[in-house]
């Protein structure tokens, strides 16, 4: 069982744009709704894109995998929930994208990140200002 540390959700509905000609979502948009959540997990924490470029960081994706458990279709209603599986040595973002309509698990993924600082450097770890940033 993967730790769930600041578990966000956030709910969506596939859009016609998103299926192929099999009337299911293509299977590059579930990272788009990882993203989704990700975002979400940040902003609760008071981690945007404004604000890390504010305190010096920028987070850069290095690793993302998906695994497709139950196709999704146009019109079903989704939830993705996202939350840290570990913030050292860098970010790790575990994702589970649940069918509403079906009440069936669609996908899991996983993403890290790891930070930059304001000159381009790649961080070994997760910087401790940045660490209290997001437990506060």
């Amino acid at each position: 069982m993967t730790r769930r540390l600041y578990e966000v959700t956030v709910d969506f509905e596939v859009p016609f744009h998103d299926v192929d000609s099999l009337n299911i979502v293509w299977h590059g948009h579930y990272y788009k709704y990882m993203e989704l959540g990700r975002t979400a997990l940040l902003r609760s924490r008071g981690v945007d894109v404004a604000m890390s470029e504010q305190i010096g960081y920028q987070l850069l994706l290095i690793e993302s995998r998906c695994r497709y458990t139950f196709s999704m279709r146009y019109g079903d209603r989704g939830r993705v929930h996202a939350w840290f599986s570990a913030l050292r040595p860098r970010l790790s973002v575990a994702y589970r994208i649940r069918n509403l309509t079906h009440d069936r698990c669609s996908a899991r993924g996983l993403t890290e990140l790891v930070t930059i600082d304001r000159d381009g450097q790649m961080l070994p770890e997760t910087p401790d200002d940045l660490l209290a940033l997001l437990h506060r």
